[in-house]
C-alpha cells in the first residue's frame, strides 16, 4: 500500500516542530530576551507596520520572541492592536490594550476576554504570525491547530503577513507543506528581514 500523503506531510512536520522547539528552548533566557528584543526592533521598522492602521499580534508564551514591547510600540503609535482569541476552533480578532484584562489558555499565551471589541478580519492590515520554523520562501510550521492557516484566509488579501522568530528558526530549506498551508510575505528575526517574495522559487 502506497503512503498516505497526508500523514507523510504531518510526520515530517512533526519532525520540524520538534527539532526546532528544542533549539528555541535551549536558549538561556537572557538571551532570548535580548534577541527578541532586536527582533521585534526590526519588525517595527518595516515599512508596513509604519502606514499600518490596526495590526494584529500575538501573547506570546514559553520562548517565543516576547512580543510584549511590541504591543506596547504600537499601541503609543496610534495603531489599533488586535490579539486572537480562540472561539469555537477559530482566531477571533480582539481588541487589546496594555493592561486590558486578558484570561489564560490551556497552551500558555493569553486572550483579551470575550467582551473585548471584535474586529473584522478584513479591517487589519499586517498579521504577525508566531511559527515554529519558517523557510525563506515564507513557508512556515507552526503549532498543529492549523489555526492561523484558516484565519488568514479570512483576512483581506492585501494584508500584509510577517512571521516574528529568532534566526534560528528561518531554515535555508524548504520546509514540508501542503495547499492549506499559507505562506507569509516577510521573517522579521535578531539578525534580518527575510522578505520571501524576494527569495528564488523552491524547487
Amino acid at each position: 500500500m502506497s503512503p498516505d500523503p497526508s500523514a507523510e506531510l504531518k510526520k515530517a512536520k512533526r519532525v520540524v516542530r520538534t527539532r526546532l522547539r528544542a533549539a528555541r528552548d535551549a536558549r538561556p533566557g537572557a538571551e532570548r530576551e535580548a534577541l527578541g528584543a532586536r527582533a521585534v526592533e526590526h519588525l517595527l521598522g518595516l515599512p508596513e507596520l509604519a502606514t499600518a492602521r490596526t495590526v494584529m499580534a500575538y501573547w506570546s508564551f514559553g520562548s517565543e520572541v516576547p512580543t510584549g514591547a511590541l504591543v506596547a510600540t504600537l499601541h503609543g503609535r496610534g495603531v489599533q492592536v488586535v490579539l486572537p482569541r480562540v472561539e469555537d476552533g477559530n482566531l477571533v480578532p480582539r481588541v487589546y490594550a496594555p493592561g486590558d484584562p486578558t484570561t489564560a489558555t490551556p497552551f500558555g499565551a493569553r486572550e483579551p476576554g470575550a467582551g473585548a471589541e471584535r474586529v473584522d478580519p478584513s479591517a487589519i492590515d499586517v498579521v504577525v504570525t508566531p511559527g515554529l520554523a519558517f523557510d525563506r520562501w515564507g513557508r512556515r510550521v507552526g503549532y498543529g491547530g492549523g489555526f492561523y492557516d484558516r484565519f488568514l484566509r479570512t483576512a483581506a488579501p492585501e494584508a500584509f503577513r510577517v512571521g516574528l522568530a529568532f534566526s534560528l528558526q528561518v531554515l535555508d530549506d524548504e520546509l514540508p507543506g501542503g495547499h492549506a498551508d499559507l505562506p507569509v510575505q516577510a521573517v522579521a528575526t535578531e539578525r534580518e528581514v527575510v522578505r520571501c517574495s524576494e527569495q528564488r522559487t523552491p524547487a
